[in-house]
């Protein structure tokens, strides 16, 4: 009895964190570094499982990463998980740029408006620290300077645009007692335990492994800057802790300058880590708008003992060795994998289990 009593004890002084969106991309990564950075915070998630069979590799499911698991669509929030709850780290969203074209009200609904329901309620609660991850597509098309925190927006598609939304909204309700960071993150790569590979990085990596060739849609010059996902996780962790003398809100471009490279540079940095592959490129290809370059020197300064630390050849070799372990061997993956979102929710959609506002058919219980 006693040793239960300690046990609860400890509990009940371990920092509470909530990570929304958890059971995706970077949730798995989040919780494996904090279960080693923090060993003192108590992680809780909550999620609508849409993707939270879409195991790769993985020994064991890394839901048990997490010391508590609540099931739940963002869009109906129980304000009782927040009781208690110390920070909040904002992962869920509808992510990517096909999933917000074909769902873009959705999007808003998700990204927006039931995102900042979550906000103003962790605000009454109390709740003093909340990480936003926003994102570096809010810039649009930048090819001819380097984008600072100062550059004017230019939201392309209708995630870019929820993104932009929801920032405003956090910077006019934050206050003393309600610090707000937005980690406009450059775009994820890297290997997760949910491995996403509708990201440019991802693709490429796949592609050579199960075809042997990469093929570029454009002509290979759109830049893009990237962060390997366990570089996320550590920026994570100092938005949490971050001095709050930088303000109630601070919005930071988070990656590194050497980071930012042209869509053809990723092709051949693919091809130097697995060699006898063929690159592809479309030279006649319309000019793609997705194309700007970031400066990051804001967070180097601000985070540096936080900064991107993985190197672009490190992280192909984790994706490779990931892929190989699995078997992976699918040519059509853009077309019929689960690993591609899209995907994912559309097999959803054929089996009835979700509508096409992409609420869950069979009614469910929050619980943990």
């Amino acid at each position: 009895m006693a040793k239960f009593k300690g046990a609860m004890e400890k509990m009940v002084n371990k920092r509470k964190i909530l990570v929304t969106g958890n059971c995706g991309y970077i949730g798995p990564v989040i919780a494996k570094h904090f279960k080693k950075v923090h060993p003192n915070y108590s992680l809780i998630g909550f999620d609508n499982g849409y993707f939270s069979h879409c195991l790769t590799n993985s020994s064991y499911n890394p839901i048990f990463d997490y010391d508590f698991q609540y099931w739940g669509d963002i869009r109906n929030f129980p304000e009782k998980i927040l009781d208690n709850v110390d920070s909040v780290i904002h992962l869920a969203a509808i992510s990517n740029d096909p999933m917000g074209k074909k769902y873009e009200n959705v999007t808003k609904d998700i990204n927006f408006i039931s995102s900042l329901k979550l906000a103003n309620l962790a605000k009454s609660k109390g709740i003093k620290s909340f990480v936003f991850s926003s994102s570096c597509s809010i810039y649009g098309y930048a090819e001819e300077e380097e984008k600072t925190e100062d550059s004017s927006l230019n939201p392309l598609t209708q995630y870019a645009k929820s993104k932009v939304e929801m920032e405003e909204a956090l910077f006019k309700i934050s206050d003393l007692n309600f610090n707000v960071t937005a980690l406009r993150f450059a775009t994820a790569c890297g290997m997760s335990d949910r491995l996403r590979l509708d990201l440019v990085l991802n693709d490429f990596v796949a592609s050579a492994i199960a075809e042997r060739k990469i093929s570029i849609l454009s002509d290979g010059s759109p830049w893009r800057p990237l962060i390997n996902v366990k570089d996320m996780s550590r920026a994570i962790s100092w938005a949490l802790n971050r001095d709050k003398l930088l303000g109630n809100f601070i919005a930071v471009n988070t990656g590194s300058k050497e980071w930012n490279y042209q869509v053809s540079d990723l092709a051949k940095a693919v091809a130097d880590e697995i060699p006898n592959i063929e690159i592809k490129i479309n030279p006649d290809a319309a000019p793609d708008k997705r194309s700007y370059r970031v400066n990051f020197e804001k967070f180097t300064n601000l985070a540096p003992d936080n900064k991107p630390i993985t190197t672009l050849s490190e992280t192909i070799k984790d994706l490779k060795a990931g892929l190989e372990k699995m078997n992976f061997n699918n040519k059509n993956f853009r077309e019929d994998s689960g690993y591609m979102r899209l995907n994912t929710l559309e097999e959803l959609k054929k089996l009835d289990l979700i509508d096409k506002k992409l609420n869950w058919s069979r009614k469910f219980k929050f619980q943990g």
